[in-house]
């Protein structure tokens, strides 16, 4: 059981949904990250998905691999990364689950990236580049070190390889609303709401919508049928101007931005 697992059972004991808010690791820098997750988790946030940049992300649309670039220009790179993780978990008032390349735990080395990752107190992974087939390694690995291994279902995804999806993937199940980038959407697609439930009749893992959403209204509309909502570009939008508008202002308008959402959910 993880850290995940964990917070999902308490959630559904008490009838709450889940907000995930996306911030970058390092972007404008690590203190920030860290007083950004402090605040998000004041606010509302159940956990938190922190991005590790990288210079070729797979699914990320052009507000997203913005924050990657700035913090790799500003030198931020995996050992900064771990340490600010690190004392995130310290003080947290919940779990954190990192959103990262399959090239980067490659290169780390699959067991050696889990020791690290757990010694660090990170929850969980979402790795949107390690295909299902691909992943039983890696999820075993996982599984010894407490962590969860999140994998991806998509609306173009067949419905037997998602069942398995489903079946190979802990903590949750995230569901990509649309087929496409990452990035805030004014609607989302008609169907989402139907796919989501078929989804929720063929495993018992919570599953939380992500990509494209962007209103406390769309929040509003998906905690009929979710276990939570993960919202990305809209945070990280947020965070663009941080060295001329002020990080506290920035901060608080985080704050403010991940109460409405979570008011929008209950």
């Amino acid at each position: 059981m993880s850290a995940v697992d964990d917070t999902f059972t308490r959630l559904r004991g008490a009838g709450h949904r889940a907000l995930i808010p996306f911030i970058t690791a390092g972007d404008p820098d690590l203190a920030f990250t860290k007083d950004a997750v402090r605040i998000l988790f004041e606010n509302g946030a159940s956990l938190c998905e922190i991005g590790i940049p990288y210079s070729d992300p797979i699914a990320d649309g052009p507000i997203i691999q913005a924050s990657y670039t700035r913090a790799l220009l500003a030198g931020i790179r995996l050992q900064g990364i771990w340490q600010t993780l690190g004392e995130i978990s310290e003080c947290s008032r919940g779990p954190c689950v990192t959103m990262v390349s399959y090239a980067i735990v490659y290169r780390q080395g699959l067991e050696q990236y889990a020791s690290l990752a757990s010694e660090h107190g990170v929850a969980g992974m979402i790795v949107p580049d390690l295909p299902v087939d691909e992943s039983e390694r890696f999820a075993r690995i996982c599984r010894q070190h407490d962590l969860s291994l999140i994998q991806l279902v998509t609306p173009t995804t067949p419905r037997a390889r998602a069942q398995r999806i489903a079946a190979s993937s802990s903590g949750f199940l995230y569901y990509v609303s649309v087929a496409g980038i990452t990035g805030e959407r004014r609607d989302l697609p008609p169907d989402l709401i139907d796919n989501v439930r078929w989804l929720k009749s063929q495993t018992d893992l919570p599953i939380c919508i992500g990509f494209g959403i962007s209103q406390p209204e769309q929040a509003k509309q998906l905690a009929s049928v979710a276990d939570g909502i993960i919202v990305g570009s809209a945070f990280v939008r947020r965070m663009t101007d941080t060295a001329s508008r002020g990080r506290d202002v920035v901060l608080a308008e985080l704050g403010q931005f991940a109460r409405e959402l979570a008011h929008a959910m209950t």
